[in-house]
């Protein structure tokens, strides 16, 4: 499997792989509590630049593929998605670290978003792609269902939140063989917007 950092490109948006260049540009994103109430690592406050990092740090080690979402509508930084557990022996993948700014939410720049990773993915040799979410997290476990991801179950107590509770991790997956159904159904929804 070949996922290597790229520049990825539609006509809604933008993903640039991560740099230092993006931190103060999605800083001010990052600010919204909303985003990290239920993920595993907090990045709003004092918390942006630790998390920051990590997503860095992932990026050097070639375990994952962190993007700055940039949006064509509206000229600006949108958010971050990334290509997480980079398993290039087992030609798997997770995408996910994927949050945006309100104003970005519910709209045409996830499943823009998507679009691009799973191309890439797939195009690269990807033979399972992977996203997971809290149990509680019903927004994100809708749009991956809309997208045409199959949800597989969920793992319980599965790992810690940033505020000490225990998670259920709730996991989808899209095959090789559903990608092709997965982007007609988003070639149709980006078409209409």
């Amino acid at each position: 499997m070949l996922l290597e950092p790229e520049l990825l490109e539609n006509a809604h948006v933008r993903l640039e792989p991560l740099k230092e260049s993006h931190r103060e540009a999605l800083r001010p994103l990052a600010q919204d509590e909303e985003i990290w109430a239920l993920t595993t690592k907090r990045g709003d406050g004092v918390w942006f630049d630790p998390w920051f990092d990590m997503m860095l740090k992932g990026q050097e080690s070639r375990t994952q593929i962190s993007h700055a979402v940039w949006s064509r509508a509206t000229g600006s930084y949108a958010g971050h998605t990334a290509f997480l557990q980079i398993d290039r022996d087992n030609q798997r993948v997770e995408i996910g670290w994927t949050w945006y700014g309100a104003a970005w939410r519910g709209g045409v720049t996830n499943p823009a978003c998507k679009a691009l990773l799973l191309d890439q993915a797939f195009s690269g040799g990807a033979e399972r792609v992977e996203l997971k979410t809290h149990h509680l997290n019903e927004r994100s476990q809708a749009a991956m269902l809309k997208l045409g991801a199959i949800r597989e179950g969920a793992l319980r107590s599965h790992t810690r939140t940033w505020r000490g509770d225990r998670r259920d991790t709730v996991f989808f997956s899209i095959l090789p063989e559903e990608w092709p159904g997965v982007q007609a159904g988003l070639d149709l929804r980006l078409a209409g917007a």
